[in-house]
């Protein structure tokens, strides 16, 4: 069935290339059906799928999921092992079907601190979807855009050590080159879950002149018609980068 929203936009005709969503909800999702939080997050696995098949009928170019921050490692062993078996159950079972539909999956992040078993199923999604020019999916495990900045200032420090590098040479674009997302279009539309207004650490370098959309929906409850809407409320913003029009 035709989606009017879907529609809409593509009347429109300005989709925004790269979309990054912050999937909030889950546990509270879990806790107003008296359900433990780990199947908030299994439901939470069909949002995955309705929003990369969403991002698809719309057009999109590359599609950024936050999955794990580095803060949630703080968060109880049960529920990190709980999450991390999530991650392999779904690298092992959605390969076939996103090379179907075209998607390459990337996984960025500080994925040293993953266990083994959670690392040979990433790789093998990985591994799985190359070559995909539908839509880039990167999923963003162990990640936090604090430490990515600081990584990428020891980057950098370290090449100009060598002599690689003069310090007067970094400017937006060297920095950006040394990012997780290096050679990626920054994202044009940020959504959020849940209704809360917070970056929560998520691509703080890159999110600069992002467009911003809060929905009140909690995660396993967000489908494709929530994605149109705001790549819809995107389409009614005026992008002025800082700039104002001439008078």
């Amino acid at each position: 069935m035709s989606s009017q929203r879907l529609d809409r936009i593509r009347l429109s005709g300005d989709v925004p290339r790269h979309v990054a969503v912050i999937m909030d909800g889950n546990g509270r999702w879990a806790r107003q059906r008296s359900l433990p939080r780990q199947l908030g997050h299994r439901e939470g696995m069909e949002s995955v799928r309705e929003t990369i098949e969403g991002a698809i009928e719309v057009g999109m170019d590359v599609l950024t999921l936050f999955a794990f921050s580095t803060e949630n490692w703080n968060r109880p062993q049960r529920e990190v092992s709980a999450l991390m078996s999530l991650l392999q159950r779904y690298a092992r079972k959605e390969p076939d079907e996103l090379k179907r539909q075209g998607v390459e999956v990337h996984v960025l992040g500080d994925l040293d601190r993953i266990d083994n078993r959670t690392r040979r199923a990433v790789e093998t999604i990985v591994e799985g979807t190359a070559g995909g020019s539908e839509l880039r999916l990167n999923l963003m495990i162990s990640y936090g855009g604090r430490e990515e900045i600081i990584r990428s200032a020891r980057i950098l420090t370290e090449r100009v050590a060598r002599g690689e590098l003069l310090p007067e040479e970094i400017d937006d674009e060297v920095l950006s080159s040394t990012l997780f997302t290096a050679g990626l279009p920054d994202p044009d539309l940020l959504i959020r879950t849940s209704g809360e207004y917070r970056l929560s650490n998520f691509m703080l370098w890159q999110l600069a002149y992002t467009e911003l959309h809060i929905s009140p929906v909690l995660w396993p409850d967000f489908d494709r018609e929530s994605l149109f809407e705001a790549v819809l409320d995107y389409q009614r913003r005026e992008r002025r980068f800082g700039r104002v029009e001439a008078t």
